[in-house]
């Protein structure tokens, strides 16, 4: 199980975090090193997904996606997601740290939905956390704002050194983006650690 740390920007922390990462991970590393983790209640890997990742298959991957285009069933998340994006944002699971593609990105630009394309993140409230996953501050709207929701996640509540965390969601759609934790910088002292597949970065266009 892939162990989600808090720590602050310090690299004896970064490489502790490598070390318990592997451990909790095991094997299934070796065999899969994208492979995300599932939640216990997650469904059986669904089959129907769409043969690429493109606009087409996913309106997400271009923008804010209209009311009347939102998917409505579980088989329509299943045809414009990715497995990966799909187990993640629909079932809970969680990448393996360091796996994702934008733990270390740095392009300007705003960090969307990857299911219904509401604006989420801003890459100015991005910071390199260490731990794994991409970390922000703050929501695009702020930390008071509606584009983030927060629920009591009691999964690894009798885990030691874990307790009831606090998942995030996109608040339009109700995807998995990760979970809050306060050892962030200022001026939050939030850490949104959100997993990679969840977002989908629209980048800045030159000026």
């Amino acid at each position: 199980m892939v162990l989600e740390v808090a720590i602050m920007r310090f690299p004896f922390c970064s490489f502790v975090v490598c070390l318990l990462t592997l451990a909790g991970a095991g094997t299934a590393i070796a065999a899969d090193p994208a492979a995300p983790t599932r939640s216990k209640d997650a469904k059986p890997m669904p089959s129907q997904f769409p043969a690429e990742e493109t606009p087409a298959a996913n309106p997400a991957l271009a923008g804010r996606v209209p009311d009347e285009q939102m998917p409505r069933t579980d088989a329509e998340w299943r045809q414009r997601l990715t497995p990966m994006q799909y187990e993640i944002t629909r079932n809970k699971a969680t990448e393996r740290a360091f796996t994702g593609k934008y733990t270390d990105t740095q392009t300007p630009g705003t960090y969307r939905c990857v299911c219904c394309g509401e604006p989420l993140f801003a890459s100015g409230e991005k910071f390199h956390s260490g731990c794994g996953w991409p970390s922000f501050f703050a929501p695009v709207d702020g930390v008071k704002g509606k584009a983030i929701a927060e629920h009591a996640d009691h999964s690894l509540a009798s885990t030691p050194g874990f307790g009831v965390r606090t998942e995030v969601t996109c608040r339009r759609c109700g995807a998995h983006l990760g979970h809050v934790f306060n050892d962030g910088p200022p001026p939050t002292g939030l850490r949104y650690c959100i997993n990679s597949a969840a977002i989908t970065l629209d980048e800045k266009k030159p000026e």
